[in-house]
Parts: C-alpha cells; sequence; structure tokens
C-alpha cells in the first residue's frame, strides 16, 4: 500500500515550500517531492536570489570604478575577482536553500527525491531517486518554469545560453546581445555590463519591459543608455551562427535585415510553464494553448483533488505570487477563506535604477475606467536621494477621477524594490490618494517621494 498522506506537493519552489508549511500548520501530514537535489526551486537556485546576489556585488563594483568620487571618496588599484564574486553568490544560495531543508524538517513535512508523476486515484509516483508511491486526498502541483528556447537560436549552454547560464560564466564577455528586454533580460543584462561588457537587448515590442507602465519605462530605458547598453527595439533575432568562438545573429527590423558579432547570446524572451514528467495527459488533467494548468478561482483543477499554483498557471510568473497562491490553495482545503488579490501583486524590476509597479498603468487604467487623475514626483526632489547622490527616477501614482482610489503605483529609482510594499498595502486596503498624502512619512526618507506624489493627484505637491 502506497504510504497515505494528507497533501502531496510536486515542487518545493516558493509556492511549494510555503504551500507545505502552511499546510503543515493546519494540522496536515505533508510530503514534498523535488526532483533536484536543492530546494527552493528555480528562484533560490538559479533565479531570483543568485541573480540580485550579482546584481548587489556588481552595483558595488560598478559604483567604486565610477561613482565614489562625488562622496570625496577615491579609489585606485580596484580589481575584479570573478571567481570570488560568484563563490559569494553560491554561498547565499546554498545559505537559504539550506534554510529551506531545515524549515520542512521544523514542520515535520517528509521529503522524496525524484519527479512526482501523477497516477490517478489520488496516488503520485516518485520516478528516479527514491522511487515509490504515495496516495493523498489532495495533490499540488507547484513545478514551476523553465526559459524559452527559441527554435532558431537553440541553447548550447555556452554561446547561446540561458539565465541559468548567464548566472555563472567564467570570465566577463567582451560583447553580450541579450535577446528581450524584459525583467530577466534587463537584470542580467546589467550584471554584466557593471563588469565591463559592452552589451546590447533586442527587443521584439516597440518598448522595454512590456506590460510595465510605457512612460516610466522609456525614463529606465535612458538610466540604462547612460550606463552603456544598447537597445534595438521592433527588432527579432532571426538566427544564429557559431564559429571561432564569436555568435554571428542575424535580425530582422521592419524588413531589414543586419548582424551582430558577439561572444555570448543570452535568450530572455521569457518562460514556459514546467510540466515535464507529471503525466498531466494521462491524470486528465486539463491545459490551455500555452501549456499552463487550467484552474477555479480556488486554484482546483478539473481532476478532483488535484491543485495547481505557481508559474504553471496563468498570471505573471512571480515568486511572491506562487506563495501567495500556495497559501491560498491549502487554505481552501482546510475549509478556511484563502484568497489572493491579483491587483496588489507588485512587482520589481531589480536594474539600477530599480522599476517597482504595483496595480494598473496609466494606458489600462484610463482603457478601464475612463477619466483618471495622476500624480508624480520626481526623486531629484528628495532630499534623501539627494544625500544618496541616487536621484534618477519618480513616483507615479494613478488614481480613479471620481473616487480618488488608488488604481496603480509606478516607482523608478533607488530602493524601488523596498519603496513598492507601502503602495501594495495602500492598494490592498483600497487607499485614495488622499489616504496616503495625508499619512506622515518620516524625514528625511525616500518614501517621502510616495507622500509627494499622493499630493500631486491633487495638485499640491509641496517641494516641486
Amino acid at each position: 500500500m502506497p504510504d497515505k498522506f494528507d497533501l502531496i506537493v510536486i515542487g518545493s519552489g516558493p509556492g511549494g515550500y510555503v504551500a507545505a508549511i502552511r499546510a503543515a500548520q493546519l494540522g496536515m501530514r505533508v510530503a514534498c517531492i523535488e526532483k533536484d537535489e536543492s530546494l527552493g526551486g528555480t528562484c533560490l537556485n538559479v533565479g531570483c536570489i543568485p541573480s540580485k546576489a550579482l546584481l548587489d556585488s556588481s552595483e558595488h563594483y560598478f559604483n567604486l570604478r565610477h561613482g565614489m568620487q562625488s562622496h570625496g571618496i577615491k579609489i585606485s588599484g580596484l580589481e575584479l575577482d570573478l571567481a570570488a564574486m560568484l563563490a559569494r553568490k553560491d554561498k547565499v544560495v546554498k545559505t537559504l536553500t539550506t534554510g529551506i531543508k531545515g524549515l520542512l524538517r521544523k514542520n515535520k513535512i517528509e521529503r522524496f527525491a525524484g519527479t512526482g508523476r501523477l497516477a490517478g486515484g489520488g496516488k503520485v509516483a516518485v520516478d528516479g531517486g527514491e522511487a515509490t508511491e504515495l496516495q493523498a486526498d489532495n495533490i499540488l502541483i507547484a513545478t514551476g518554469s523553465a526559459p524559452i528556447e527559441l527554435k532558431d537560436l537553440p541553447f548550447d549552454g555556452k554561446h547561446i545560453i540561458s539565465s541559468t547560464e548567464a548566472l555563472c560564466l567564467e570570465k566577463v564577455p567582451a560583447e553580450l546581445l541579450v535577446i528581450g528586454a524584459g525583467a530577466i533580460g534587463l537584470e542580467l543584462g546589467s550584471v554584466w555590463n557593471r563588469l565591463g561588457a559592452h552589451v546590447e537587448v533586442i527587443e521584439f515590442m516597440d518598448c522595454i519591459v512590456p506590460g510595465m507602465d510605457v512612460a516610466v519605462g522609456k525614463q529606465l530605458q535612458k538610466s540604462l543608455e547612460k550606463q552603456g547598453i544598447a537597445f534595438q527595439l521592433k527588432t527579432t533575432a532571426k538566427s544564429a551562427k557559431i564559429g571561432s568562438g564569436k555568435v554571428e545573429v542575424t535580425l530582422g527590423s521592419e524588413g531589414k535585415s543586419s548582424k551582430r558579432t558577439c561572444d555570448v547570446v543570452l535568450v530572455a524572451v521569457g518562460r514556459r510553464p514546467y510540466t515535464d514528467g507529471v503525466g498531466l495527459d494521462k491524470a486528465g488533467v486539463a491545459v490551455d494553448e500555452r501549456g499552463r494548468i487550467k484552474v477555479d478561482a480556488h486554484y482546483r483543477t478539473n481532476v478532483a483533488g488535484v491543485w495547481a499554483i505557481g508559474d504553471v498557471i496563468a498570471g505573471p510568473m512571480l515568486a511572491h505570487k506562487a506563495e501567495e497562491e500556495g497559501v491560498a490553495a491549502v487554505e481552501r482545503m482546510a475549509g478556511q477563506a484563502g484568497h489572493v488579490n491579483y491587483d496588489a501583486v507588485p512587482a520589481v524590476v531589480y536594474t539600477w535604477p530599480e522599476f517597482a509597479s504595483v496595480g494598473m498603468t496609466e494606458e489600462a487604467a484610463r482603457e478601464k475606467h475612463g477619466e483618471v487623475n495622476v500624480g508624480s514626483f520626481p526623486f531629484m526632489a528628495n532630499g534623501r536621494a539627494k544625500c544618496m547622490d541616487d536621484t534618477e527616477g519618480l513616483v507615479k501614482i494613478v488614481a480613479d477621477a471620481k473616487s480618488d482610489r488608488v488604481l496603480g503605483i509606478h516607482i523608478l529609482g533607488p530602493r524601488a524594490s523596498d519603496l513598492i510594499a507601502e503602495a501594495a498595502v495602500a492598494m490592498e486596503f483600497g487607499a485614495s490618494a488622499e489616504d496616503i498624502a495625508r499619512s506622515v512619512h518620516a524625514h528625511p526618507t525616500l518614501p517621502e517621494a510616495v507622500k509627494e506624489a499622493a499630493l500631486a493627484v491633487g495638485k499640491r505637491a509641496i517641494h516641486i
């Protein structure tokens, strides 16, 4: 007889391990299946965490090379030790993945190594590793996503690479071509640009960070261009030829072709749901035209007892979105009212300056609500930003013209990834621009720019 659990979680990424822990807190006996040796999924092993470690390290290096003299700090003999930088990144990853192992042990969650495959009747076969069969009343699929590979630019792991290989290049490439101007392409392009590579970004759309506020995105593009990153918009990568250690890429733009020769091509055009080996077809689990598992409002699939969350279902592929869905799903299993407010899920691009957003863009808000009021405030006029010598960017707030309810907040500037939390809380509680404007913000701080932008919605900003 297979071992019996209340819940089997397939995948130990942010959605999976958080769901497993919450289920254990609710008194369930939980099993967690993971095919990789390290826990934490893509985010902790080859995604969010290692990329942010490299972003922080490369930012320090870039600032020491270019930005300290205004602070009265002169530096000579500066050297890059790439091996040490990568080792630090690996140490950060190991510390956090080991921490997840401890959390699962603390919550008495049983781990199984291998690929979880739906076997029908509430059973899951674990293939490879610890080959066995488990059974549960509920099965949660949280297997995440994988990089999309272009048919005409297949990955070879050395010259044409995904985000995974971009985290561990053995040397700084002289020329790096990035295909895709989304968060992943811009972040990893920024890392290697700061370390000395010449970086050019190719984007099919007519703007970078598609889906985020267009006007603020254009300002981000200008900032990145000042740092030395080049952009080619409305352009596609049609083919690539590798020879003599170089890659020749043929580009297409408005009916014309051109060629670029570089050392490395990073393909960052998005990610696809990763359900390889899970057995969705045989189990009868419905998927959409993009391979995403179809779920109802409570994350239930069309197969009784089978649930899905995170990157394998529709919506933004964000670790924090997966975490919240995992909590909501298991609370539903336990008869509680689990819920995720998708209007208040923030997104962050960890470039420099950072670009963070929550809620609707101005364009989307005008389309849905008609008349809106917009207030913005530049960091150039913020005292703390001046002290930091980090004044690029602004805060932009979009509010409904009739109700003054905040519809979207967009921040380009220093520590935008931290500042967006206030915005997310405000939107979760249905705040008006006036609510934010009347809230007391400490001085001198970066969040004062959020208050000033809220004041600007009513055309009464103080410091500009």
